[in-house]
């Protein structure tokens, strides 16, 4: 039998959609909820687990109470055990907890061995409790459902993450690496600093194209070349069009270039060479989308080193979102190192709908330079 440890942290992501840009803290969840929030985590945990099914009969899965696993998992028909009672509603203790009592009870039940692999879905926050629990005892592989993602402990999407997991169990070759566990100050990232700090390291099941790296921080330093991409986006905007200008150091000296307001860490709104919105939601943007007969456009970049385009740091593009936008109202900027420095992965789109995933997926236009473009592909799929 293949022993899973299997846990949830069913508010992961819960603020990213409500621009909060985190979940972490009672206060931080108490008004993403004022705000409309809905819990995303399960249904992200969900994803990974439906490439289990055909498992059910090879698994023996250990798990929280609840929402931090065993509701799920009922509902789905695996078999498991519940080695930890959470609270209602759960804390990252309860996280703790559970992943200390999955090794306390397999090594009761296997003598000296240890569950095969604790299979988490979460963000860095999460990552760093599973880290005080195990440290580097068993593998550990996370299904990404938070707002900020830098460790290097998680899958690119929740589907790869099932996907490395079915591997393990069919006994294919999958090497271990030693990974950052990482996270930053949720009040400074508010305040549009980034401060990441580096807690330790995991064990992870590495499949190349599946497993992301840890986020590479810090502005470019090519201001020649993203001068010229702001230069052409500048030049190409249409008077009457709406632009969502995404999140991160590129987009940022995109706005500085037209000399408006940015919001480092949110998605800002341009109409007719003027700021509309800072900071939206993903119901702002929502409304914006029903109530001007302009086109909607979108002006992303690239998350260094792990190649999110969408789903990381800018939930707010939902796939509600997504699907109100043309595939070619979409616009990717990002210099050729950065592209160089994913090492030939795929660029990766991951909204909580499969389809819209899919819609993007394949070849898309990024803009390097002054028309000057690259062909790149979008999702694990195509690497």
């Amino acid at each position: 039998m293949f022993t899973l440890g299997f846990i949830i942290n069913p508010f992961a992501g819960i603020g990213g959609k409500v621009g909060l840009k985190g979940s972490d803290g009672e206060a931080i969840r108490t008004e993403a909820f004022a705000r409309g929030a809905k819990p995303q985590a399960v249904e992200r945990a969900r994803v990974a687990l439906e490439s289990l099914e055909p498992y059910r009969s090879e698994l023996r899965i250990l798990t929280a109470s609840g929402d931090m696993g065993e509701n799920l998992l009922q509902e789905m028909g695996f078999q498991f055990d519940v080695v930890h009672q959470s609270q209602e509603p759960s804390t990252h203790e309860d996280t703790i907890a559970a992943a200390r009592s999955m090794l306390r009870q397999d090594q009761k039940h296997n003598g000296d061995s240890s569950i095969d692999v604790l299979l988490f879905a979460g963000g860095d926050g999460t990552a760093r409790n599973i880290y005080e629990a195990v440290d580097g005892a068993v593998p550990v592989l996370g299904i990404p459902a938070g707002v900020k993602i830098h460790s290097g402990v998680y899958a690119v999407t929740p589907h790869a993450a099932g996907l490395v997991i079915e591997k393990m169990i069919n006994k294919e070759l999958v090497s271990l690496l030693e990974t950052s566990v990482m996270d930053i100050d949720e009040e400074a990232f508010r305040e549009g600093v980034v401060r990441a700090k580096q807690y330790g390291e995991m064990q992870v099941p590495a499949e190349h194209r599946y497993i992301q790296a840890t986020k590479s921080g810090g502005r470019e330093v090519e201001e020649l070349v993203l001068q010229d991409i702001a230069d052409y986006i500048v030049d190409n905007m249409e008077q009457d069009d709406y632009y969502l200008i995404g999140s991160g150091s590129t987009c940022a000296f995109l706005m500085e270039t037209l000399g408006l307001e940015n919001t480092l860490l949110g998605i800002d709104c341009v109409h007719g060479g003027e700021v509309i919105a800072n900071d939206m939601t993903e119901a702002d943007i929502l409304e914006l989308q029903s109530r001007h007969q302009g086109k909607v456009k979108l002006v992303i970049t690239v998350i260094g080193g792990q190649g999110h385009i969408i789903g990381r740091g800018n939930q707010q593009i939902s796939a509600k979102v997504l699907s109100q936008l043309d595939k070619d109202d979409i616009f990717i900027i990002a210099t050729k190192t950065k592209l160089k420095e994913l090492d030939g992965k795929p660029l990766i789109v991951d909204s909580d709908d499969s389809e819209q995933n899919q819609r993007l997926a394949g070849v898309i236009r990024v803009i390097t330079g002054y028309e000057d473009f690259v062909l790149y592909p979008v999702g694990i799929e195509s690497s």
